[in-house]
């Protein structure tokens, strides 16, 4: 393929979206490129403070357990509150944990830090999905979702590297980094984006109606949901015990820590490189065909770490898995959307994120587990059998129920244009407002 074609096919990817994605996009991306907490945190705890290795990874489960019980929080603020107070809100509370962590030092005063952390990390996310979904037609949202999370990985990339050459400024310094990226967020979002949470219906007589209140638990009965949640968090399992075991493996195999540091690299380098790519490879397949061939190529990477001996053939088998998460993640936040009702869509998207945040919490402690005991063959071997049974989960139980729920494209595209409008007279008129007196906000 020329370099032409390649640019015909970035520009085909990144075009037709509503100018309120791009400003949430550039929020995403500005958020991450600030992410240095959870990056050098670790760190920070053994080398600068000189707490234990226990200590550090209890933290950072810590970081993981919020995350559980942000997201179902984040889900009902987002349908109850709205989404851009919530993402407001929940942005200004991470950089204000974010900032407390460069003068907190104590052991406690940390661990309820990182923990609130995570909580309003992980309570942001379900806004920002719901407000994706509100903007964008059905037929482009996995595409949407796709951008997103490779400007998700695209900010973590420089965050990565930008970090590691300002160390020399000191750990405290680049939390206060994080702190204002995290808040600039937060002007983002308040200065560009209007409310877009679907307007309340009304019936004939012109009366509202008033929409049944979802739970939590309700959400949880909507049975292809709760298929699409409990083979996500199969999957979850699967892309989080790489983080864990892999580093232990290359050790046992006698390589250095340099190495793996190579070889997790390829994981940031292969999505930034190639995500508009295969966004344009997969665009308008099946949901359950493309989770089905996630699953596979999950399970054929990290099962083919069993094999692996060498730097090259380790970072062969994360470029391998890495293809899967790129083509999972923007399909099941798709699904997900395109299962929820319109009035309900956080809380859909609270449950779904709070799979992603136990799978965070539980699966580290289960491949330590694994590899300490049975091995990390054991470990890998049984990756790549839960990715054959994901696999076959979504074949058979979502093919169906992911199909039937799209619906003709033509309305979706209406509504979706009808939306995007609503949001920029919003911003529109809030740039007035500020032209003469106080901004208005909510």
């Amino acid at each position: 393929m020329s370099i032409a074609s390649l640019g015909r096919a970035a520009r085909t990817t990144v075009s037709g979206l509503p100018p309120g994605f791009w400003w949430l996009w550039t929020s995403t991306l500005v958020n991450r490129t600030g992410a240095f907490v959870l990056t050098f945190l670790s760190l920070y705890l053994t080398q600068e403070l000189g707490y234990s290795a226990w200590y550090a990874g209890l933290v950072i489960a810590l970081h993981g357990l919020g995350g559980v019980a942000g997201s179902p929080l984040g889900g009902m603020l987002t349908d109850r509150w709205g989404r851009r107070p919530t993402m407001i809100s929940m942005h200004l509370a991470g950089a204000a944990c974010a900032a407390a962590l460069a003068v907190v030092s104590s052991a406690w005063g940390i661990a309820v830090v990182v923990l609130l952390m995570g909580v309003a990390m992980q309570a942001v996310r379900p806004a920002i999905s719901a407000m994706i979904a509100d903007m964008v037609p059905e037929s482009e949202l996995r595409r949407a979702y796709a951008l997103n999370y490779w400007a998700l990985n695209l900010g973590f990339a420089v965050a990565a590297l930008g970090g590691g050459a300002a160390i020399f400024l000191g750990y405290r310094t680049l939390f206060v980094a994080d702190a204002v990226a995290t808040a600039l967020c937060a002007v983002i979002v308040f200065m560009r984006l209007g409310e877009t949470r679907p307007a309340a219906r009304v019936d004939s007589a012109g009366e509202t109606v008033e929409e049944e209140r979802v739970t939590v638990l309700d959400v949880l009965k909507d049975a292809p949901f709760r298929t699409l949640v409990l083979l996500n968090l199969l999957v979850c399992l699967i892309f989080t015990a790489p983080w864990v075991g892999l580093p232990l493996t290359m050790a046992g195999e006698g390589l250095s820590a340099d190495s793996y540091g190579m070889v997790i690299a390829v994981n940031g380098v292969v999505i930034v490189a190639l995500q508009l790519l295969v966004n344009r490879i997969t665009d308008k397949r099946s949901p359950a065909a493309l989770l089905t061939v996630s699953s596979l190529l999950f399970a054929v990477g990290t099962g083919a770490t069993a094999l692996a001996g060498t730097p090259l053939v380790f970072a062969a088998t994360v470029v391998v898995w890495t293809l899967g998460e790129m083509v999972h993640v923007p399909t099941n936040a798709a699904a997900t959307a395109r299962l929820a009702p319109e009035h309900a869509r956080g809380r859909y998207q609270g449950v779904m994120g709070m799979s992603w945040a136990v799978a965070g919490f539980v699966a580290p402690i289960l491949a330590g587990w694994v590899v300490d005991g049975p091995g990390p063959d054991v470990l890998w071997m049984g990756c790549a059998v839960v990715g054959a049974v994901a696999a076959v989960g979504y074949s058979l139980l979502l093919r169906r129920a992911l199909a039937e729920t799209g619906g003709p494209a033509e309305p979706a595209v209406t509504k979706a244009v009808e939306v995007a409008q609503a949001v920029e007279v919003t911003a529109l008129h809030g740039k007035e407002t500020e032209q003469g007196a106080a901004p208005v906000g909510g």
